[in-house]
């Protein structure tokens, strides 16, 4: 598998750096920095990145999260290793992430169930973690960016 063009934040001058500005400003609302590579893997499995999948597995694993969290990301809702915080979090993230999907996309009953988890900065950490992580798996699929060529 070869990239369509390099990888569009290195070609325009100041893209990295802004999305690496988001990333950094969207830490600072107390999300747990695990459960945001939680979100990052599960979205990113469902938008297709291989790039961000290995990535953020890999993350996981470094930071000592267990190979069956990791691995039942994907059916977190039938998995015993996720608590009722991150089952909110995973469930706000798909969401936001299949907003075309539905017309209803982020029902109330979804969103107000992560807000009786996080409070208001935890929660806008959340959001923005899963907008951040939408945009990147945007521009790696797009220009077919390679697992593991980075």
């Amino acid at each position: 598998m070869q990239a369509r063009m390099p990888h569009p934040v290195m070609t325009v001058p100041g893209a990295f750096e802004a999305l690496q500005a988001f990333a950094k400003a969207a830490s600072k609302g107390g999300l747990p920095a695990t459960l945001g590579e939680l979100v990052n893997l599960r979205v990113s499995q469902i938008n297709g990145c291989s790039v961000c999948v290995d990535m953020h597995a890999r993350s996981l694993k470094k930071a000592g999260e267990s190979e069956e969290r990791i691995w039942a990301i994907g059916a977190w809702r039938d998995a015993p290793y996720f608590t009722d915080a991150e089952r909110a979090a995973l469930a706000l993230a798909e969401s936001v992430t299949r907003i075309g999907d539905s017309a209803d996309p982020v029902p109330d009953a979804i969103y107000d169930e992560a807000a009786k988890h996080f409070d208001e900065p935890a929660l806008t950490s959340l959001l923005l973690c899963i907008t951040l992580i939408n945009a990147w798996n945007r521009l790696n699929v797009a220009t077919r960016q390679v697992a593991g060529a980075w």
